[in-house]
């Protein structure tokens, strides 16, 4: 077996655990924390002129940001569950632009909107 496939393997098994374990609070967490990962990955990739890898990563942004926005309560957030909603919906709409446009300007945006959220997210205890 290849070293690289079963470090991915180990990884992903790990991963499964933590999230079997997991309360709703750190899945979010993880969420969060998954999308800045690809973010950076893309930006590495944009640099580096790796078009499909760039565009595998940031469609797996868009699908964790997708889940994030899935994940809002409306009826119980109210007006910062709404906010939120437009926030993420902004950075989907950014880094579809990122993509099209190889631009890593917007990943960086997109990186430190998110930070920022899960700044806050990491805050509540």
């Amino acid at each position: 077996m290849n070293a690289m496939l079963a470090m991915k393997q180990y990884q992903r098994v790990g991963v499964q655990a933590q999230v079997t374990e997991a309360s709703p609070h750190r899945l979010i967490q993880m969420l969060m924390q998954g999308g800045l990962d690809r973010i950076y990955q893309a930006k590495g990739a944009i640099e580096f002129g790796r078009v499909a890898d760039k565009g595998e990563l940031i469609g797996k942004s868009i699908a964790i940001l997708g889940g994030l926005r899935e994940a809002l309560d409306h009826e119980v957030g109210g007006e910062l569950s709404a906010n939120l909603d437009r926030l993420y919906e902004y950075m989907i709409r950014r880094l579809t632009d990122a993509n099209r446009n190889n631009d890593a300007a917007a990943l960086a945006e997109v990186a430190g909107l998110l930070q920022e959220v899960k700044t806050g997210w990491d805050g509540i205890a």
